[in-house]
């Protein structure tokens, strides 16, 4: 490395894509508990205050949310979020109470799938 510094890498924020970002932002603020920051009119973040990482949402003009599952032809995910969760069923019950939908397929006992307000979906997981 150059000048014997030693290259330091750090999970800063996570960014999703949609069509009205404080929208999302604030499902998520709602979901998790944390704070809404809007800096920027094009780029809202939630999290806690000087803790990495955190959720960005950024407004695309041309946003189309994905389909859950994968469909051949149609608008792919390109990743998800999962949430590590005490009671999977009183997390589900809060996320829709917040805006989300129980996904129409499920893979497990273990997780719920859920989509968010614009689409994204995302798992709550027991631990």
């Amino acid at each position: 490395m150059d000048g014997g510094k030693e290259l330091s890498i750090k999970l800063q924020a996570i960014v999703l894509d949609c069509s009205n970002a404080h929208e999302l932002a604030d499902f998520y603020a709602e979901l998790l508990g944390w704070e809404k920051y809007a800096d920027n009119p094009e780029w809202i973040s939630v999290g806690i205050k000087w803790e990495t990482p955190f959720l960005l949402f950024q407004e695309e003009p041309g946003y189309k949310p994905p389909v859950w599952p994968d469909e051949p032809d149609e608008q792919q995910k390109s990743m998800h979020l999962d949430f590590a969760v005490s009671d999977l069923e009183a997390a589900v019950e809060h996320a829709k109470k917040c805006g989300a939908t129980v996904a129409p397929v499920q893979f497990s006992e273990h997780w719920t799938v859920m989509i968010d307000p614009a689409g994204h979906p995302f798992c709550l997981v027991q631990v």
